[in-house]
């Protein structure tokens, strides 16, 4: 019995269904309680714009809560490791199992069953829903939470540096040479870094080098004249697209094929890509962090509960889960800072916690 690792189809499914639908309640109660403070506190930006009403509510919500269900799965799967397996304990279940011939791994394992399903379900939901949601919201939260731009993949407000001079553009779409720039700007300014020539267009093509300005407007500060331009004009030949994808290159709303894209990009043009490696990674190993979760709470497992070391137990799990996200986002912001090489940064936390728990399951209860 000790080499098979689910033994008892009934203790599986019994154990799995248990664990899945406290997951699913920790869950809701948190984003639903998560969700209600983050509107009250945008609310009023939201209806500040003019027009918008109780459907811009509903459609901020829509946006934010995919963001909140794949922050928070992990930490609900963390609970509901602690909750099921500290009822199950207090309830001489798994002193039941165990006289059964089940060891520690094999008590975890329709637990691990369910975190992997989670895990998977957590690398979906982000590719296919959290990104998509996340572009359009932060594009909705540029224009002010105005009109919501029709392509989410347009990025908004992209600010560039000209030598002295500064490149604004409200919205940027395509890429590489058929780059287009929408209501853009150039600002030239004088030895003193004082603003001193206004070029805008409604349209900026990229020239190769140089951004072509079609319909051009020159505004001269110091005299405060408004001139239309007879022709296109070039400006910020110092630009190129690379910088603007460099620029506004969002992990967070970019799927994986799409993040690969710009990171392939921005190598071609021989810039660093090692803050972007690193959340790359972190794609893949973010998610299954939820695979961790009874491994480190299994603590709370094991042990009689009438010795009064349960609650020690839990707190221990707890313990060990909190910091695996701490620990982890310490190591992500290590390696956007280049402290450590992108692969590791993703990576070893969760190494670093599997021998951790591991180690804990062993010396305990193996």
């Amino acid at each position: 019995m000790h080499f098979d690792f689910f033994p008892s189809r009934t203790i599986t499914i019994y154990m799995a269904k248990m664990f899945a639908v406290r997951i699913l309640a920790v869950l809701l109660m948190l984003t639903l309680v998560l969700q209600m403070l983050d509107l009250l506190s945008e609310s009023g930006k939201i209806l500040a714009a003019p027009g918008n009403g109780q459907a811009q509510l509903l459609t901020y919500v829509s946006l934010r809560f995919p963001q909140l269900v794949a922050r928070f799965l992990p930490y609900s799967v963390l609970l509901a490791t602690l909750i099921t397996l500290s009822t199950l304990n207090q309830n001489s279940e798994v002193v039941a199992m165990k006289a059964a011939g089940l060891s520690a791994h094999q008590v975890l394992a329709p637990l691990v069953l369910v975190a992997m399903v989670c895990s998977a379900f957590t690398f979906a939901f982000n590719e296919r829903i959290v990104t998509r949601a996340t572009s359009t919201l932060k594009a909705w939260e540029a224009v002010g939470f105005g009109p919501i731009p029709k392509d989410s993949g347009v990025k908004a407000n992209v600010w560039l540096q000209d030598g002295p001079n500064i490149l604004f553009a409200k919205g940027v779409a395509g890429e590489g040479k058929a780059m287009t720039m929408a209501d853009a700007s150039w600002f030239r300014r004088d030895p003193n870094g004082m603003v001193a020539e206004i070029v805008r267009a409604p349209i900026a093509r990229y020239a190769g080098p140089g951004w072509q300005f079609d319909q051009p407007t020159s505004f001269d500060v110091q005299s405060s004249r408004l001139t239309r331009l007879p022709a296109p004009v070039i400006v910020a030949k110092t630009v190129d697209p690379v910088q603007v994808l460099i620029n506004k290159t969002d992990p967070d709303s970019e799927s994986l094929p799409q993040l690969s894209r710009s990171i392939a990009a921005i190598r071609n043009a021989n810039r660093q890509t090692g803050e972007i490696d690193g959340k790359w990674w972190h794609k893949i190993a973010g998610p299954l962090s939820a695979l961790l979760m009874p491994l480190l709470g299994g603590v709370a497992a094991f042990g009689l509960a009438r010795s009064g070391h349960l609650f020690l137990r839990v707190v221990l799990g707890m313990a060990l889960g909190f910091a695996y996200f701490v620990v982890d986002n310490a190591a992500l912001a290590m390696g956007n800072f280049g402290g450590y090489p992108p692969l590791l940064a993703a990576w070893a936390p969760f190494v670093l916690f599997a021998l951790i728990g591991e180690t804990v399951l062993i010396r305990t209860e193996e």
